[in-house]
């Protein structure tokens, strides 16, 4: 569990970076689910999009991924969310205390 603080560090953290993975009308799969996690694990701060198309709500993506991972909800915002997981080979993002 991330605290408020650094839940607004990794938000600065993720305004830099770009969306890797889209959700479409195809949804959340195994395989999707499969490159998300090596991705989270050498990353650590994914950011996704949810295109309009799409019969899942942003939330409702990302609360799917996250609980499927083990991932930390960063921010949700429009069509765009961020998920967070600490890396066990590649830790790179040092969260503040």
């Amino acid at each position: 569990m991330i605290t408020s603080k650094q839940r607004a560090y990794l938000r600065g953290l993720a305004n830099k970076i770009t969306p890797i993975f889209q959700i479409g009308k195809g949804g959340i799969n195994e395989n999707m689910l499969k490159q998300v996690d090596d991705a989270l694990e050498k990353r650590e701060l994914i950011k996704f999009h949810v295109l309009e198309n799409s019969l899942m709500d942003t939330r409702e993506a990302c609360g799917e991924i996250a609980d499927a991972l083990g991932a930390e909800p960063v921010i949700v915002i429009g069509s765009k969310f961020v998920l967070y997981r600490e890396s066990k080979d590649y830790k790179e993002i040092i969260l503040p205390r």
